[in-house]
């Protein structure tokens, strides 16, 4: 993509896409290449944006913006930054539940959603209201005051039917802001659906550091006890009998669309006991830190497919995270045996697990730790790596 190009442009009905030049709308073109730097900025600058014109100046009086606004990033921001500089008043209609899971089965709650986006509208100080969508073109093929909607490269085309409804209807036609992609830093489309996958964080950065690639991370003395506090909800239960806090845990997990990433050899023992095999384990043979009797040990012949890694005592290789890659490639069962330990594996398996996985690790003379997949902790795995040493 030539870089001088706008990430914005106006689209009238009949002019196949090409941008008016008048002097207005020349103008709205040289300043998009402001929102260029922006879309690619590592951090984006959340003070309010009030753009080249005063409140009056804005060549649109109400500028309509539709979505579904999962996980909130900076796509959507340079959606509502562009419909803010050119309009005095948005209104910003958000799918609704219903057509939300027929999208995903992962997205977040409409309410979810909507809190988010307000905490948005307050920060920029914008003139918006927030809508809920229940159809596909709301009510923008009728809608009275409306003078302009957004747009990106895949949705132009239904706001061109939505202008076929109106002129039909005997309103005139929806000025069309067509706003091109914010980027990831590979330069794919930045987008929910590649954010609920795991790939890439709300700003599209990789989770994991490019100083990391290729290279061995090592534990610093430092974080011994952050490693060792519990990383997630904690269900107690006797050591001798890791069944009862598996079985307390498994109650409470949605295991329907989220893939369950077990952690040690007795927990993929305990799980596979109780019927349940994870769709990744990881073991190595030991329970703290004392090789397993043959006949604890876990049966690789339970898993669809298996993998063997080296990976020692207090470190992260670069083995590893191939092997994790890997099994969350598959949609059947993965076992990955470490020679050497696998305690600090979690760290890396959230950084590489779609949003809403389940990682379940023990938790010595206290029970089992499950933690789901979040942003949250992702944020937080990838700040503990940081500390780490890189050998």
């Amino acid at each position: 993509m030539n870089s001088r190009q706008p990430p914005y442009r106006t689209a009238r009905p009949g002019t196949e896409g090409q941008a008016s030049e008048s002097p207005v709308r020349e103008a709205v073109r040289c300043r998009g290449t402001d929102l260029r730097a922006e879309a690619t900025a590592r951090r984006w600058d959340e003070r309010p944006l009030l753009g080249p014109w005063r409140m009056g100046d804005r060549p649109f009086q109400r500028c309509l913006v539709g979505g579904t606004f999962d996980r909130f990033h900076a796509g959507h921001r340079l959606l509502l930054k562009t419909a803010q500089r050119q309009a005095q008043c948005v209104e910003i209609h958000v799918v609704d539940d219903a057509m939300a899971d027929q999208k995903a089965p992962n997205i977040q709650s409409l309410d979810e959603r909507m809190r988010v986006l307000q905490g948005f509208i307050d920060a920029q100080s914008m003139n918006a209201s927030l809508h809920e969508l229940s159809d596909v073109h709301g009510p923008a093929p009728t809608h009275p005051t409306a003078d302009a909607i957004v747009a990106t490269p895949e949705t132009e085309g239904q706001c061109h039917l939505i202008n076929e409804r109106r002129v039909e209807a005997g309103l005139p036609p929806l000025e069309v802001l067509l706003v091109e992609h914010a980027l990831t830093m590979a330069g794919d489309w930045l987008s929910s659906s590649l954010i609920r996958r795991g790939s890439v964080d709300t700003e599209g950065h990789p989770w994991f550091e490019a100083a990391w690639s290729n290279r061995t991370l090592r534990m610093t003395g430092a974080l011994d006890s952050e490693l060792k506090t519990p990383m997630g909800v904690l269900y107690e239960g006797p050591e001798a009998a890791p069944d009862v806090a598996l079985s307390r845990a498994l109650e409470e997990m949605d295991l329907s669309q989220a893939p369950l990433v077990a952690v040690g050899d007795v927990t993929v023992q305990t799980f596979l006991q109780l019927g349940v095999t994870p769709d990744l384990a990881l073991i190595d043979g030991q329970t703290k830190r004392t090789p397993l009797a043959s006949e604890d040990c876990v049966d690789p012949s339970s898993f669809a497919h298996r993998q063997h890694v080296v990976n020692p005592p207090g470190v992260l290789t670069p083995a590893l995270k191939e092997a994790l890659s890997a099994a969350f490639s598959t949609s059947e069962s993965s076992l990955i045996v470490v020679e050497g330990e696998e305690d600090l594996a979690p760290l890396f398996a959230h950084l590489l697990a779609p949003l809403g996985a389940v990682v379940v690790y023990g938790q010595p003379g206290r029970g089992a730790v499950v933690q789901v997949t979040s942003l949250q902790v992702k944020e937080r795995c990838r700040s503990l790596l940081v500390l780490f040493e890189v050998v």
